[in-house]
Protein backbone atom coordinates (compact mmCIF):
# COMPACT_ATOMS: atom_id res chain seq x y z
CA UNK A 1 0.00 0.00 0.00
CA UNK A 2 1.14 3.71 -1.02
CA UNK A 3 0.85 6.23 0.92
CA UNK A 4 -0.59 9.72 0.55
CA UNK A 5 -0.62 13.31 1.86
CA UNK A 6 -4.05 14.98 1.63
CA UNK A 7 -3.03 18.59 2.19
CA UNK A 8 -6.05 20.79 3.50
CA UNK A 9 -6.35 24.15 2.25
CA UNK A 10 -7.92 26.72 4.32
CA UNK A 11 -8.44 30.41 3.55
CA UNK A 12 -6.72 33.27 5.16
CA UNK A 13 -8.81 34.84 7.80
CA UNK A 14 -10.82 33.90 11.06
CA UNK A 15 -11.98 31.04 12.10
CA UNK A 16 -15.59 30.63 10.80
CA UNK A 17 -18.57 30.98 13.45
CA UNK A 18 -19.59 27.58 15.45
CA UNK A 19 -22.77 26.89 13.90
CA UNK A 20 -20.80 26.79 10.92
CA UNK A 21 -17.85 24.82 12.06
CA UNK A 22 -19.73 22.16 14.18
CA UNK A 23 -21.36 20.32 11.97
CA UNK A 24 -18.13 20.29 9.34
CA UNK A 25 -15.67 19.34 12.68
CA UNK A 26 -18.88 16.32 13.52
CA UNK A 27 -18.41 15.31 9.93
CA UNK A 28 -14.41 15.27 9.76
CA UNK A 29 -14.33 13.09 13.24
CA UNK A 30 -17.38 10.66 10.99
CA UNK A 31 -14.48 10.37 8.26
CA UNK A 32 -11.49 9.79 10.71
CA UNK A 33 -13.35 6.83 12.04
CA UNK A 34 -14.17 6.03 8.68
CA UNK A 35 -10.36 5.96 7.64
CA UNK A 36 -9.94 4.06 11.01
CA UNK A 37 -12.27 1.40 10.27
CA UNK A 38 -11.18 0.76 7.03
CA UNK A 39 -6.86 0.67 7.54
CA UNK A 40 -6.50 3.58 5.48
CA UNK A 41 -6.01 6.24 8.21
CA UNK A 42 -1.68 6.96 9.05
CA UNK A 43 -1.78 10.34 10.74
CA UNK A 44 -3.87 13.41 10.65
CA UNK A 45 -3.53 16.99 12.34
CA UNK A 46 -4.66 20.68 11.94
CA UNK A 47 -1.96 23.35 12.28
CA UNK A 48 -2.05 26.37 14.02
CA UNK A 49 -2.65 29.74 11.31
CA UNK A 50 0.37 30.49 8.72
CA UNK A 51 0.94 33.78 10.49
CA UNK A 52 2.49 31.40 13.75
CA UNK A 53 4.98 29.78 10.93
CA UNK A 54 8.48 30.55 10.66
CA UNK A 55 10.57 29.96 7.69
CA UNK A 56 14.44 28.87 7.62
CA UNK A 57 16.24 28.80 4.92
CA UNK A 58 20.32 28.72 2.98
CA UNK A 59 21.09 31.78 1.53
CA UNK A 60 25.15 31.45 0.22
CA UNK A 61 26.79 30.13 3.80
CA UNK A 62 23.86 32.05 6.17
CA UNK A 63 20.53 30.53 7.71
CA UNK A 64 18.38 33.30 7.68
CA UNK A 65 14.86 32.80 9.61
CA UNK A 66 11.60 34.68 8.82
CA UNK A 67 8.41 35.16 10.72
CA UNK A 68 5.40 33.99 8.96
CA UNK A 69 4.58 32.46 5.88
CA UNK A 70 6.54 31.75 3.05
CA UNK A 71 4.79 33.85 0.68
CA UNK A 72 1.30 36.15 0.81
CA UNK A 73 -1.14 33.92 -0.34
CA UNK A 74 -5.08 33.33 -0.21
CA UNK A 75 -5.00 30.00 1.07
CA UNK A 76 -2.60 28.12 3.40
CA UNK A 77 -2.12 24.94 4.63
CA UNK A 78 -4.60 24.11 7.10
CA UNK A 79 -3.86 20.50 8.07
CA UNK A 80 -3.40 17.33 6.43
CA UNK A 81 -4.26 13.64 7.16
CA UNK A 82 -1.66 10.41 5.77
CA UNK A 83 -3.41 7.96 4.54
CA UNK A 84 -2.89 4.19 2.88
CA UNK A 85 -4.16 3.37 -0.30
CA UNK A 86 -3.89 0.83 -2.67
CA UNK A 87 -3.58 3.41 -5.63
CA UNK A 88 -4.64 6.60 -6.82
CA UNK A 89 -7.85 6.58 -7.39
CA UNK A 90 -8.59 5.24 -4.06
CA UNK A 91 -6.81 7.96 -2.71
CA UNK A 92 -8.53 9.82 -4.61
CA UNK A 93 -11.97 9.09 -2.92
CA UNK A 94 -10.82 9.51 0.37
CA UNK A 95 -9.99 13.09 -0.72
CA UNK A 96 -13.13 13.93 -2.31
CA UNK A 97 -14.57 12.54 1.26
CA UNK A 98 -12.32 14.84 3.08
CA UNK A 99 -13.11 17.89 0.93
CA UNK A 100 -17.11 17.08 1.31
CA UNK A 101 -16.04 17.04 4.47
CA UNK A 102 -14.31 19.69 5.63
CA UNK A 103 -15.94 21.79 2.44
CA UNK A 104 -12.15 23.07 1.52
CA UNK A 105 -9.69 21.71 -1.30
CA UNK A 106 -7.36 19.43 -0.41
CA UNK A 107 -4.13 18.39 -2.64
CA UNK A 108 -3.28 14.55 -2.97
CA UNK A 109 0.26 13.77 -3.18
CA UNK A 110 2.24 10.27 -3.04
CA UNK A 111 4.41 9.95 -0.22
CA UNK A 112 7.72 9.33 -1.14
CA UNK A 113 9.83 6.43 0.62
Amino acid sequence: MAQYLLSVYQPVGPAPAPEFLEPIMRDLEALNREMKTAGAWVFAAGLHPAGSSTVVRQQGTEVLITDGPFAEAKEHLGGFTVIEASDLDAALGWAGKLARATTLPIEVRPVQH
